[in-house]
This record gives C-alpha cells, sequence and structure tokens, in this order.
C-alpha cells in the first residue's frame, strides 16, 4: 500500500494532464489506468488513430483528383489497407509511448489495473488499496448506442471497429450526422466506400451555426456522402457479412430499409464510470449518468474531484485537459478556471469546420443584438493555390460594442485559424482589435482577418 497526495483515475487527455500538473505542482501523485497503453479513449481509439486515417485519406484524395492539375503526373496510388491500419497504430504507439515518458520524467506513478474507491481517502487497484488525500475521477465517456441495436465491432461498429475494420467495405450506413460519423464516413467514402448518413433531426452537426451546417452539408455531398435526414432507425438487422438498417422518416412516418457491409453507429456518448463504487460512496448524479461537481471540480464527498467526459459539458479531450489543470491547481491550494464560453470545437474533415463562442441562432434566442463579419475562402490567395477555396469564416460581434461574441469557420485549417479568436475572446477583444492587427500574407488567417474588417467598412478582398 502506498500513500500519495492526488490519486488520478483514468489516464485520458483530461487525466494525464492532471497527473502533470499536479506532479509540477509538487504533489506526490499516481495515475490508475486499466488499458495495457496510457492516453484512453483519444490516443488510443479516438481522436489520434481517427487523424491518421483521415490524413492519409485525404492524401489520397489530392493524388486522385489535385496532383495532375499541379503537373504531378502518374498513376494514382492504390490503398494498401493493411500498410494505413499499421501506420494508424504506429502513431498511436508513439503518442501512447509518449505519455509514458512523461510520467517518468514527472515522477507519476503508474497504478496498473482498473481502480475503484471503496471509501473516501481509498483507492484499490487490483488487490492492493493505496491511500489518497485527493482523487480526481476522470473515467472519460463511452459510445451510447440505440435501443435495439447490438453492437459486434465487426458489422455493426462503433468507432472503436471503425477503426481497425479487416476490409475496406463497398457500403457503409452511418446512424448519426455528429463530428464521429462524418469524419469516419468522410475517411471510407474517400476509400471508395458508399457512405449513407442517417440523422434523427433535420440537419447534421446538432447545435452547430444554421450556416455552416447547410454549406457543410453540400460539400459533403459533393465529396460523395449521402444524407436521410429526420429519420429515427427502428433497428439493425445483422449477419456475418451484411447489415439491413430500419428507419422510419419522422414527416409521415413511413418506414425505409437500407442494407450495408458497415454499419457505424454514431449517436453520442455516455460517461464511462461502472466499477467506481460511486454508488457506495454517495456521490449524486444527474439523471444523464454524469457525475454532479461544483464549479471547482468537487463532488459532494470531500476529497473526490471529478473532470473531463464524466461530468458535464462538452465531451471534448481539450475540456477535460483544461479541467485537469485547473483541477490540480485547486488541489495545491491556488486559483483554477476554466473559461467555458471560449471552448472551441472542431471537426477534422476536409475541409475542416470550426467554431467557438456563440451561434447566430444562440444570439437571436437571447435576444443579443450582434454584427456579423463573413468572408469566403473564395477571396483568399493561398486557398485558391491550395485547391482549398471551399468555405468561409463568421464571426459575430456585439452590435455596439464590437466585442467577438463567436466565430464560426469551415474551410482549410480551420481548427487551427479558430485559435486566434479564442485568444482574441479570452482578452475581451473587439472585431475592430483583430482587423488592425497584422496578418502574413499570403495565409490562410488572412481570411479571419478578412472577416473581423467585415464586422466594420467592410472587407478589401470580397
Amino acid at each position: 500500500m502506498a500513500q500519495y497526495d492526488v490519486i488520478v483515475i483514468g489516464s485520458g487527455p483530461g487525466g494525464y494532464v492532471a497527473a502533470i500538473r499536479c506532479a509540477q505542482l509538487g504533489l506526490k501523485t499516481a495515475c490508475v489506468e486499466g488499458r495495457e497503453t496510457l492516453g484512453g479513449t483519444c490516443l488510443n481509439i479516438g481522436c489520434i488513430p481517427s487523424k491518421a486515417l483521415l490524413h492519409a485519406s485525404h492524401q489520397l484524395h489530392e493524388a486522385e483528383h489535385n496532383f495532375a492539375k499541379m503537373g504531378l503526373k502518374g498513376k494514382s496510388p492504390s490503398v494498401d489497407w493493411k500498410q494505413m491500419l499499421a501506420y494508424k497504430d504506429d502513431v498511436i504507439s508513439q503518442n501512447t509511448k509518449g505519455i509514458e515518458f512523461l510520467f517518468k520524467k514527472n515522477k507519476i506513478d503508474w497504478l496498473k489495473g482498473w481502480g475503484s474507491i471503496p471509501e473516501t481517502g481509498k483507492v484499490k487497484v487490483g488487490d492492493e488499496v493505496h491511500d489518497a488525500k485527493s482523487i480526481i475521477v476522470a473515467t472519460g465517456s463511452e459510445a451510447s448506442s440505440l435501443p435495439g441495436i447490438e453492437i459486434d465491432e465487426k458489422v455493426v461498429v462503433t468507432s472503436t471497429g471503425a477503426l481497425e475494420l479487416p476490409k475496406i467495405p463497398k457500403k457503409m450506413v452511418v446512424i448519426g450526422a455528429g463530428v464521429i460519423g462524418l469524419e469516419l464516413g468522410s475517411v471510407y467514402s474517400r476509400l471508395g466506400t458508399e457512405v449513407e448518413v442517417i440523422e434523427f433531426l433535420d440537419t447534421i452537426t446538432p447545435g452547430m451555426d444554421g450556416e455552416v451546417q447547410k454549406a457543410f452539408q453540400k460539400l459533403l455531398q459533393k465529396q460523395g456522402l449521402s444524407f436521410t435526414l429526420g429519420a429515427a432507425v427502428q433497428s439493425v438487422d445483422a449477419s456475418k457479412t451484411k447489415a439491413k438498417v430500419t428507419y422510419k422518416l419522422r414527416k409521415d412516418d413511413s418506414e425505409h430499409t437500407m442494407d450495408a457491409d458497415v454499419v457505424l453507429v454514431a449517436t453520442g456518448r455516455r460517461p464511462y464510470t461502472d466499477g467506481l463504487g460511486l454508488d457506495g460512496l454517495g456521490i449524486e448524479m444527474s439523471e444523464r449518468g454524469q457525475i454532479k461537481t461544483d464549479d471547482q471540480w468537487r463532488t459532494n464527498v470531500k476529497g473526490i474531484y471529478a473532470i473531463g467526459d464524466c461530468i458535464d459539458g462538452p465531451m471534448l479531450a481539450h475540456k477535460a485537459e483544461d479541467e485537469g489543470m485547473a483541477c490540480a491547481e485547486v488541489i495545491a491550494g491556488k486559483h483554477g478556471h476554466v473559461n467555458y464560453g471560449v471552448i472551441p470545437g472542431v471537426i477534422y474533415t476536409h475541409p475542416e469546420v470550426a467554431n467557438v463562442g456563440m451561434t447566430e441562432e444562440q444570439l437571436k434566442e437571447a435576444g443579443r443584438a450582434y454584427k456579423a463579419g463573413k468572408f469566403s475562402f473564395m477571396g483568399n490567395g493561398r486557398a485558391k493555390a491550395n485547391f482549398a477555396a471551399d468555405g468561409f469564416v463568421k464571426i459575430l460581434a456585439d452590435k455596439e460594442t464590437d466585442r467577438i461574441l463567436g466565430a464560426h469557420i469551415i474551410g482549410p485549417m480551420a481548427g487551427d485559424l479558430i485559435h486566434e479568436i479564442c485568444v482574441a475572446m479570452e482578452f475581451g477583444a473587439s472585431a475592430e482589435d483583430l482587423a488592425l492587427t497584422c496578418h502574413a500574407h499570403p495565409t490562410y488567417s488572412e481570411a479571419v482577418r478578412e472577416a473581423a474588417l467585415a464586422c466594420g467598412d467592410g472587407p478589401i478582398h470580397m
């Protein structure tokens, strides 16, 4: 039995960041992880492997559609699926081993096994019980399904199975038009799979800016993805090699079926807290199965904290990381803070989609007077040179004060471009502040400046 200042349960982005920050602040720290590798869902079966496949499949798309236009001529590359999966696995390995190195560097003990909390101040891992002055629950989330759908990770898969299919399917049905479904649907579409997306709502990417939703759907359709919106999936009948999806259209309750080689169930995620023993501790939970915390990430049980996907808020790796940092600061007696109004969201398709702050729909609903500055990538020289001129930047600012309230980008490197707007919002900047900041030419980021100019007298290049 060992004694620690802090034990973190879970080594995903929230957990490992919390552990490292605790160690940096001089706290004796351990992290519990039952997987064979550190990094949680994100590094092992989520963000990182999906980005590897998105990158590889985008290179194929470029070779097939744009290389010849640039004078790069030759036979289009063929896809060696086993090698592509091996590349993906190597990327995972490099990242997970990197976390191991950081643990050793910061003298963090990895307690290998699945953890539970038998009582306050105790964490059990296997047969051993360890003492901890503070415990951080960072157990993340797992894929959720729909009633009547049985996941086998072979024919009916979650994102986990979709990242390691034995072969590229001829046809895939994706249930759910959110981030995960569209990213993985995009991967397989580029690799030659016929991809059909079924979504319960009447728009894709629920909660995003309406103008972005419409533009994004058109671009994905242009790339070959098909959409059936306003459809409620009733069942999925699967054999060893095929599946049949039955759904009803909400507008007229008519029933339809769709055949597929693989069905990807991408209907969101739910908190994963099984086996922790939270009930026995009396820890308060929400109706959605989330651990309830206060604004300092404390549960109702003294000495037990929670962060990331298992508490309220967007299920995003970077949100968990920020909470991990802030929670560590609180435990160390310092001030921890997360600005939940400035957490960006990104979809890593091509073009990428990124957002931060409020949407036009939210501002209208709140009765907030605002102005919108918009600039198309068609007016950006770098984007045109790189066959990446689809999309736009939209900045929303307060009508009276010009303070930036939100931004929405669909276009090249949107996930990177969004961050200058995040920084501006953290400093309470106006659209004019952004517009008066010199941006290097030629860069994609000039489109951000032009959108800021559009909040005033107007852009220069449109």
